[in-house]
């Protein structure tokens, strides 16, 4: 009953109260509601909206549904970094050793890909024998030893979320900013944290394209964090054209390793180091964001960094050698140059036609229980705004075979556009968000 008796009072517009949100909460994860009840009360929450205490409720509902991560025994600072997703994303390959190396406790609990966008722990999984699937207790003991965990949502965590999640990718109820809000933030208290950073894309190729929407999931999660005395601080970010240059796992992962080797693209680097640098200034290890950069550099010009990444790997049953021959993870068998097929600027990277491409090479999923080929995708090299010849190199297609090269030309014939002029991107970093407000960074 309690179930029905909430469909009907959210579906005419009511208040749930945070003890109904707990009993509902405990009921789904235990399986006493059924999926089709939560399904209709998910879209009754897409249609009416919460309010700021019910997407507060709602949020301490999920987190107590489950266990969480108790590091306080560990007295340093516990940061995290959250990407809304994209296309080439793969900051947090190149942060979580980054930032662990310089004395930070990074807990990042990450997911795999779906749709266009890419997923950490598959790109994770392109170093041979990496583990992500790992228990809490596994996470604390990496922790103790390398100061960082790269793993996956466990059933232990927020379980609640979890079959929340699902069930909201499956009735299109995805594009809440409350149920958004709340589904990442129980997830990333329960990592114990002492501070959060977020990424929040905008362009077309992000999850929420409009930069108003993306300030307001920005601020919602800032107020969240507010409540369990956790400081989140949001970066927007730009995901109108692809993050670096390669897009696919097993690539990303090795630009990634070059990046930790001062080898990376400088869009990456560029971000990669704005995030960082609010990361180090929320943990106290550094005073400001110019010191915080400092460290970075030098941690990644000593080869620390990188180093440090090889531990992490090890620590998790991976294959460290990779950091010094990414050649040992999954080569693709076919490899082909995409050439411009006229002179002119490159006016778009399309973002989300990568991402689908990449999956149409078997490289990205339409469903979770698909199996992936790692050695997938495209290494990109148009930049919006740039000026290319005809015949000019643009972009590498990765395939697994002559029908895949196929299918990744007609990609990035779609994706790539070239015309006489060509509007300047996006800044890859427009707008800084706190609890003491917004800044604007750049003026797009």
């Amino acid at each position: 009953m309690l179930a029905l008796r909430l469909i009907e009072r959210k579906r005419d517009g009511g208040r749930i109260e945070p003890g109904e949100w707990r009993a509902f909460a405990n009921a789904y994860a235990t399986g006493h509601v059924p999926d089709y009840q939560m399904a209709a009360f998910l879209m009754a929450c897409f249609i009416r909206g919460l309010d700021r205490g019910e997407t507060s409720a709602l949020t301490e509902a999920m987190l107590r549904s489950g266990s969480a991560l108790d590091l306080a025994y560990l007295h340093r600072p516990r940061i995290d970094k959250h990407s809304t997703g994209g296309v080439g994303d793969k900051v947090s390959l190149v942060l979580a050793p980054l930032i662990a190396s310089l004395g930070v406790a990074v807990p990042m609990m990450s997911g795999r890909g779906l749709g266009h966008t890419g997923g950490t722990l598959d790109k994770l999984e392109a170093i041979p024998g990496f583990e992500s699937t790992i228990t809490l207790e596994a996470a604390r003991r990496l922790l103790e030893t390398s100061n960082c965990a790269l793993f996956g949502q466990t059933a232990e965590i927020a379980p609640a979320d979890r079959r929340m999640y699902a069930l909201r990718d499956a009735t299109g109820t995805v594009e809440s900013i409350p149920l958004i809000a709340a589904s990442i933030m129980s997830k990333k208290l329960a990592e114990g944290l002492t501070g959060l950073v977020l990424d929040v894309k905008r362009g077309s190729g992000a999850f929420l394209p409009d930069l108003a929407r993306g300030l307001e999931l920005a601020r919602t999660m800032i107020d969240l964090g507010a409540d369990y005395a956790c400081p989140v601080v949001a970066l927007i970010t730009a995901m109108d054209r692809p993050l670096g240059r390669a897009c696919g796992n097993a690539l990303e992962t090795e630009e990634a390793i070059h990046a930790l080797r001062g080898e990376g693209p400088a869009d990456l680097m560029e971000v990669t180091y704005a995030l960082g640098a609010e990361m180090l200034v929320l943990a106290n290890v550094a005073k400001d964001r110019e010191e915080a950069r400092e460290l970075m550099e030098r941690a990644i010009g000593t080869g620390r960094a990188a180093e440090h990444f090889q531990r992490i790997i090890e620590g998790q049953g991976g294959n460290p050698a990779v950091v010094d021959d990414p050649s040992i993870m999954p080569q693709a068998a076919e490899v082909e140059i995409f050439a411009a097929p006229r002179r002119g600027f490159i006016a778009r990277v399309e973002p989300r036609t990568i991402g689908r491409g990449i999956a149409a090479l078997g490289g990205g999923r339409v469903t979770m229980d698909d199996v992936l080929d790692l050695s997938v995708g495209f290494v990109i090299t148009a930049r919006p705004g740039d000026w290319a010849e005809e015949g000019e190199p643009l972009a590498t297609i990765f395939a697994r075979d002559r029908a895949g090269v196929s299918s990744g030309r007609a990609t990035l014939r779609s994706a790539i556009t070239l015309a006489d002029e060509a509007d300047p991107p996006l800044p890859l970093v427009s707008h800084r968000v706190s609890a003491s407000g917004i800044e604007v960074l750049a003026v797009s």
